[in-house]
């Protein structure tokens, strides 16, 4: 719901320092495995119930996803490289999850998995209209240039992160807030396929 509303403010200055980035060699790709790799260091964090580090991992991750697409406008977009940003992003929205459950088993078990389960859900809504979009062509810049199709809804890229931030500061709120955030996820991905019935429903 926020990301195309704080694309315009963002969008200038990570596509200047991803120029930079790109200036000194470094590909898109890379970026996009470091991204990776600070959002799996926050799940490790998580476990070790270092919070504050996991917040600031959680930051580094999603600062390099931004960057990552600025390195490849600057030295030109891929098929691949899309992908590999998709995949990973999904790898780390299931790792935090992840991370409460293993920090708690008991007490989270039953929230994570229902919170992973939202987020399978989601996706699934989300790629699944993103190939049917592909396939009739369709455009939108409103997320910024994607090497998919992005479909707005009541929870996106911006306040998943902020709920990550959130759980790091009340760990002990853990399973209401993930019922809670599952719940809009099943909303969003809801109203998605609504969306797909009245674009895709004809031929």
């Amino acid at each position: 719901m926020l990301d195309r509303h704080i694309r315009p403010y963002i969008d200038p200055p990570l596509n200047r320092i991803g120029g930079h980035i790109a200036g000194w060699g470094l590909s898109a790709n890379a970026v996009t495995f470091a991204g990776l790799a600070f959002g799996l260091a926050a799940a490790g964090a998580v476990v070790a119930e270092a919070f504050v580090l996991a917040m600031l991992f959680i930051l580094a991750s999603r600062l390099a996803d931004g960057l990552d697409g600025a390195v490849a406008r600057a030295r030109g977009v891929t098929d691949f490289g899309g992908y590999l940003d998709i995949t990973c992003d999904y790898a780390f929205y299931a790792a935090i999850p992840l991370a409460f459950v293993m920090l708690n088993p008991a007490a989270h078990g039953v929230a994570g998995t229902f919170l992973l389960l939202s987020f399978y859900v989601n996706a699934g809504s989300f790629l699944g209209f993103s190939v049917l979009a592909e396939r009739r062509k369709m455009r939108s810049d409103a997320h910024g240039m994607k090497s998919l199709y992005f479909t707005s809804g009541l929870l996106e890229g911006t306040e998943t992160i902020v709920f990550f931030l959130v759980l790091c500061l009340l760990p002990a709120w853990f399973s209401p807030l993930a019922f809670g955030f599952g719940v809009l996820c099943l909303f969003t991905a809801g109203a998605r396929v609504l969306l797909a019935w009245k674009v895709f429903a004809t031929k």
